[in-house]
């Protein structure tokens, strides 16, 4: 208890440092739930500037679940072609849509049993989704960055993310959980990378155990 108590602590001072330097908001572009479900889908094994790339163009022929479902897999295939396993990534997105038409009336649930119970979308994706499209803290969103970031800051000794979740879920308070995953991503993607970790640019550094690594 007394170790959860001192990273808690450490947590809160995180917390007031990457605010200062960081937006509590997500890189992917989106303007409603549906966009963000699917551009969160399209993002596995893909980079957010990649996807951003496609969603341009994407959301403006796609606006509900309705058009996905009215157009072919074949069309919807090329349309994310540019895409890492666009396929699979084709078939998640137009089940799901048939799934929030059939029984969530057409409007993308906001909870976690309903949202994990989509194809293509699993407790991190909606934990991302739950945050960023209705301001909802049911979980902490822990992606690679998450992960590295918090190991490397001794908030866990975890290795698999449901465990890691698990862990700073204690010592993050609840109303904070998204605003803490979105931005130890951005301090992971930009300065605590995994290769080369760029110390000297990060607002973190006199708190970090792995400085010297």
């Amino acid at each position: 208890m007394v170790y959860n108590s001192i990273r808690a602590k450490m947590v809160q001072e995180i917390l007031s440092r990457l605010e200062e330097v960081f937006p509590d908001r997500l890189e992917l572009k989106f303007s409603s739930p549906l966009e963000l479900l699917v551009a969160v889908i399209l993002a596995a094994q893909s980079t957010d500037k990649k996807v951003n790339q496609l969603t341009e163009k994407l959301f403006k022929k796609y606006r509900s679940c309705q058009d996905y479902l009215k157009a072919p897999l074949e069309e919807l295939e090329r349309d994310i072609s540019s895409i890492n396993y666009y396929k699979n990534k084709a078939k998640f997105i137009k089940s799901a849509c048939q799934q929030i038409m059939e029984r969530f009336g057409g409007q993308v649930p906001d909870s976690m049993e309903a949202l994990t119970s989509l194809p293509g979308i699993g407790r991190k994706s909606a934990n991302i989704i739950l945050y960023n499209a209705f301001g909802k803290n049911e979980g902490i969103a822990v992606d690679t960055h998450v992960l590295r970031v918090s190991q490397r800051l001794g908030l866990t000794r975890e290795k698999k993310p449901e465990k890691i979740e698990q862990d700073l879920m204690k010592i993050v308070p609840r109303e904070q959980w998204g605003k803490f995953s979105n931005l130890l991503v951005l301090l992971g993607r930009y300065i605590c990378t995994a290769q080369k970790p760029k110390h000297q640019e990060c607002p973190l550094y006199d708190l970090c155990p792995s400085r010297e690594l």
